[in-house]
């Protein structure tokens, strides 16, 4: 049985990964410090699904890394998903970004060097890599930005600028991991990811968007838009994301030490003001919202060129926003309790 490492694999994206690749036969070793809201919920679910090993345990932690990698020493691929994932907390406290994202990245790939394994290393990016993007022309169109001189969306050849405490973490470990690859001949791929929604998501104001302003809408609290809801971003379905996992696993000598982007796309994407839209439409849930200034580091658009990704894996989104909202409102609306003032903090 082919094993793998998931690391948080408790959190959103962990959890239904776990999900499918025990589906698949895999065995499945977690690592998590169940920091995020859920994730103790999430591993309870993943015990009744399967039969997933899980540590707790912090990346942080260079002995509990080493360790962990030592005992599975027979690891085929690690999927490395743990991080701190919010722009404020970063300004907030830099020092605590830093260290989970860059060093905890760092501690892992070390380890799986040092111990003379190579297993195929999936690292989890985000498009804030590419800063601001405020020196794009935009245009206003109505309810969205688009931008003017990227029509198909910003690709990887497109300058990295790492705005935020959050956008320099996570972009220097995006070049360790790729760097890793050349120096060290690991087996390393970057994926710079756009928005992810789906089930299990337990989201938050300052991140996890999509399911948050669903969450505050079905328990009847009203959310605050930063800036004036043109804001446009690519949408991309959990399970979709998978996918592109699994194909990146099967087609990991074509890509690695490389980076790609994966996101909705031209195909799905839509403004913060188009997305209420829809929920009010299509779902009849009507959004309670107000307006305050800007955040730092917010792109006006950002949409992702996966044009590369496809071209190489034969990879697409196939999940189309209507029916992926719907999944997840589903699974909101099921677990509605868990969302209750007092109870979010302590599942």
């Amino acid at each position: 049985m082919s094993k793998m490492l998931i690391t948080g694999g408790c959190g959103f994206i962990g959890s239904n990964a776990a999900a499918y690749f025990m589906d698949r036969g895999w065995e499945v070793v977690i690592l998590d410090n169940f920091s995020r809201p859920g994730a103790r919920s999430n591993a309870a679910w993943l015990r009744n699904i399967g039969k997933p090993t899980i540590v707790e345990g912090d990346l942080c932690n260079r002995q509990i890394v080493n360790s962990l990698i030592g005992e599975h020493r027979d690891l085929l691929v690690v999927l490395h998903l743990a991080a701190q994932v919010a722009v404020t907390k970063s300004l907030v406290d830099p020092i605590s970004d830093c260290e989970i994202n860059t060093l905890g990245t760092l501690n892992l790939l070390e380890a799986v060097r040092r111990q003379g394994v190579n297993p195929i290393f999936i690292y989890s990016s985000t498009n804030k890599v590419y800063g601001d993007l405020q020196k794009q022309a935009v245009q206003d169109i109505g309810r969205r930005y688009a931008l003017i001189n990227a029509p198909r969306g910003i690709h990887e050849e497109f300058p990295v600028d790492f705005y935020s405490p959050y956008g320099c973490s996570k972009g220097s470990a995006d070049m360790y991991v790729l760097d890793y690859a050349r120096v060290y001949g690991l087996r390393t791929v970057s994926l710079r990811q756009s928005c992810i929604y789906g089930p299990r998501q337990y989201g938050l104001e300052d991140q996890g968007w999509v399911a948050w302003f669903i969450i505050c809408t079905i328990v009847g609290r009203p959310v605050t838009i930063f800036g004036d809801g043109k804001q446009v971003r690519d949408v991309l379905y959990v399970d979709d994301l998978l996918d592109c996992y699994g194909r990146c696993i099967a087609g990991i000598d074509s890509i690695c030490g490389q980076v790609f982007n994966v996101g909705g796309g031209l195909i799905y994407n839509l403004s913060l003001l188009e997305f209420i839209d829809l929920l009010k439409a299509r779902f009849n849930l009507d959004v309670q919202y107000s307006f305050a200034a800007g955040r730092p580091g917010d792109q006006k658009v950002y949409i992702s060129d996966v044009s590369r990704l496809s071209a190489i894996l034969d990879w697409k989104p196939n999940t189309s926003i209507e029916k992926g909202i719907g999944a997840l409102i589903g699974w909101i609306s099921d677990n509605k309790a868990s969302f209750s003032p007092g109870e979010r903090d302590r599942v």
